[in-house]
């Protein structure tokens, strides 16, 4: 597939980046630098709690048109907020790119935030809470960012009744107009469509911004905890074993990636095999990975009989000693060809690479997202086996079993 990548920093601040591609679809995003991370515990949820009230109508569109607009095109319409940012997307047929950027654009710069409409959707999310809650796995992988940070940053990102409830109006609209500023966004395009089509979308409808001052920070706190947790109506066992890796970018930080993937990710994993495939103690054994330039860490999820909780966590430590001493470079060799592959397919989807790009530009600059192999083919055979070998040494734990009764 053949693609161009161009990124340009504009007067205002603004960051605008675009992979060219042939295919005639573009996926569209407009992000602001500012999610979680950016939160005391008092305000946990609110960078969510604006995301979605900007799909709550401007002045010119209400809700219903902002979808309409997108979806009678074919196309897709979403958003999500992470730890450092706060995105709005959309993918659709490039020749509807104007389109795209008119309706992201208007929310993003003139949301009503509608009394009514705050109050609904406070309750919405309240629902969203429980949601969550009432789901084990996800409980689990709450449970886990409270084992390995301390607060604010362990703290759930979509905060809790209690702090929602404290989020007026006013706290709204002064985060959002400190927040949603050029100097705070990204305007990030992948698909086929021109670099100037681009930028010239960016200065005529964003001016240098009106407020000063910085979005805020709240330092990341490392712990490492262990607890278990029980709970009626649950059937099964829900465990999540995880570690902290080098942050984002250190040159380490992408053998946390290879080891991710050789423990837990995939048929063909270390762990998949041992748990699943020899002992048969679960059907889900996954791995996952978050790594960024403020924090960093690996986990392994696996849902189990609770009587088997304490083999299962034995069986992970014992795979992280057996990689520390014997792990062979012909093994590593296979594992970074792997992690290469898996990259090499992700680019297929223009709203995967998207989001890459996010990612790698607020950790430093998108350009890097084009590293990625060589950095993969770099990884030394004695950094993984030194990072698993930390992992023995200092790992947290948190689990989700049924009650007794």
């Amino acid at each position: 597939m053949k693609s161009k990548f161009y990124r340009k920093v504009l007067p205002n601040g603004m960051v605008v980046i675009l992979e060219k591609r042939e295919a005639p679809v573009v996926s569209v995003a407009f992000a602001v630098r500012c999610g979680g991370l950016n939160e005391s515990a008092e305000e946990k949820g609110i960078s969510h709690f604006i995301e979605h009230l900007l799909y709550k109508g401007t002045p010119t569109r209400s809700s219903k048109m902002i979808a309409e607009e997108i979806e009678r095109k074919g196309g897709i319409l979403n958003g999500f907020t992470d730890e450092t940012l706060t995105t709005f997307w959309c993918k659709m047929p490039s020749q509807h790119l104007g389109i795209a950027l008119d309706v992201l654009g208007d929310m993003v710069r003139n949301p009503l935030f509608d009394e009514k409409e705050i109050e609904k959707e406070r309750h919405v999310i309240f629902e969203e809470i429980k949601m969550y809650k009432d789901n084990p796995a996800y409980h689990t992988l709450e449970g886990m960012h409270w084992s390995l940070y301390k607060e604010p940053f362990g703290t759930p990102l979509i905060g809790s009744e209690e702090t929602l409830k404290s989020i007026t109006r006013e706290s709204l609209v002064q985060r959002f107009n400190l927040v949603y500023q050029p100097k705070n966004m990204i305007l990030c395009v992948v698909g086929d469509c021109e670099m100037k089509t681009v930028v010239d979308y960016a200065k005529k409808n964003f001016s240098k911004g009106e407020v000063s001052g910085d979005v805020p920070f709240f330092k990341v706190v490392e712990r490492n905890e262990s607890k278990t947790e029980s709970r009626k109506g649950v059937d099964q066992a829900n465990l999540v074993f995880s570690y902290h890796v080098p942050r984002f970018d250190n040159s380490k930080s992408y053998a946390a990636g290879v080891l991710n993937l050789l423990m837990a990710e995939g048929m063909s994993s270390r762990l998949f095999h041992e748990i699943r495939e020899k002992r048969n103690l679960a059907y889900s054994v996954k791995g996952g990975s978050e790594v960024d330039k403020d924090f960093a860490h690996n986990f392994i999820y696996v849902g189990t009989k609770k009587e088997n909780v304490s083999v299962v966590k034995e069986l992970i430590l014992e795979e992280f000693r057996k990689v520390a001493e014997g792990l062979s470079e012909d093994e590593l060799r296979q594992v970074k060809e792997e992690a290469i592959g898996n990259m090499q397919i992700s680019k297929e989807d223009s709203q995967e690479v998207m989001v890459h790009l996010l990612n790698y530009e607020i950790s430093g600059n998108a350009k890097m997202f084009y590293e990625i192999e060589k950095k993969v083919k770099g990884v030394q055979l004695g950094d993984v086996k030194k990072l698993a070998r930390s992992v023995l040494k200092k790992h947290s734990f948190f689990a989700l079993v049924p009650s007794a009764g």
